[in-house]
């Protein structure tokens, strides 16, 4: 009998749809609650879990009560262990160290943990490289390598990793930002240490990267071509990032450059919208949504714009979204595809295949989606 630990961070990603760029900090929860927030960490941690049901039988999940993990084990059946008793549904930090204690002490012969990389954060302060983890991706903001390209994966390495078909194990560095200086649209990122992962590159993603400082004219002349090919009474969903920004300075308009825009006739409609707002502003409207990956990860969707959620997608339609990126961004994925993690596998498999790219005035190619 393998024993797995098992750590939800339930308010990990609850910032996402609603546009607070992160869950940090008790004040920024109960305002991502108000504003109508729902917990996304569970039901991405049964995702996992599913892919480990082959093991049901030879393993036995330790865990936390509720939402942190009891709940989602015992839903699919899976022997249950509870260590740690919380009675607050709203976690905080100091609530997964000391769960991640308890499952060192344990022996267990790996940790699985959903959330972002304040939790990422969390897990190294509590056991540093004294463990295996494997992360299921939840939080607003992954900067960190040791999650998987999507909850998925994360099952699957798991499963791979249990039944000893993984022996390779790779140091990943834990990266986390500050959120106050992020809504500030200004990026402060610190590195705290490292964990020791499973290594299957296919399952995982990879860190993101940094744009160089002679990216510049490129993204300029994408701004410029979109622009100039923009149609009128058309509405503009512009999603965040360095590659989009220009966009919003060839148009002389104020950008929020970790949220998302929303352009009109060349005018800005809403500044920093989140999930509603958005669907409220397209509301039997033709709209088009301009989005650039991630530097280093490739992803389009689910990782620092989770505004732009399934049901954004779905009205706005898969043949009227727009990427942009410079053919430095692309070379830095080293072939990978580019990746989405919508949250639900209808609208992932949806927008499977290939996706015209927008790398400079007049110039496209044509990119694969996984």
């Amino acid at each position: 009998m393998k024993k797995v630990g098992l750590i939800i961070n339930p308010i990990a990603g609850m910032g996402g749809r609603v546009g607070l760029k992160g869950t940090d900090g008790e004040d920024t929860l109960e305002k991502a609650i108000k504003l109508g927030a729902l917990p996304q960490a569970p039901k991405r941690a049964l995702s996992a879990l599913k892919e480990l049901l082959l093991l049901k039988e030879r393993i036995e999940i330790i865990t936390c009560s509720g939402d942190m993990g009891e709940n989602q084990a015992r839903e699919l059946g899976f022997k249950t262990r509870v260590l740690l008793e919380v009675e607050n549904k709203n976690t905080q930090s100091s609530h997964t160290i000391k769960a991640a204690k308890s499952i060192l002490k344990e022996s267990a012969d790996l940790l699985i943990f959903a959330g972002g990389d304040g939790t990422a954060r969390d897990i190294y302060n509590a056991i540093g490289d004294k463990m295996v983890v494997i992360g299921i991706p939840a939080g607003v903001k992954i900067h960190s390598p040791v999650y998987a390209i999507n909850p998925k994966n994360a099952g699957k390495l798991a499963l791979e990793y249990v039944m000893g078909r993984i022996s390779s194990i790779k140091e990943v560095e834990v990266m986390d930002i500050d959120e106050e200086a992020f809504r500030k649209n200004r990026v402060s990122t610190r590195l705290y240490g490292y964990l020791y992962i499973p290594f299957e590159k296919n399952l995982l993603q990879g860190k993101k990267a940094p744009t160089p400082l002679g990216e510049e004219i490129a993204q300029k002349t994408i701004g410029l071509y979109v622009v100039d090919n923009m149609i009128d009474d058309v509405f503009y969903i512009v999603g965040p990032g360095s590659t989009t920004r220009p966009i919003m300075e060839t148009l002389k308009l104020p950008n929020t450059l970790f949220g998302v825009d929303i352009v009109y006739n060349k005018r800005l409609i809403k500044k920093d919208a989140c999930e509603k707002e958005i669907l409220n502003t397209i509301e039997g409207k033709t709209s088009k949504l301009i989005i650039t990956p991630i530097g280093g990860q490739g992803y389009l969707f689910g990782r620092g714009n989770q505004q732009i959620s399934s049901e954004v997608i779905k009205k706005v339609g898969k043949e009227n979204i727009m990427v942009v990126s410079t053919i430095h961004k692309i070379q830095s994925l080293n072939m990978k595809p580019f990746y989405v993690d919508t949250g639900t596998e209808e609208m992932d498999r949806f927008l499977k295949g290939y996706v015209r790219v927008i790398t400079g005035y007049n110039e496209e190619i044509m990119y694969s989606v996984k």
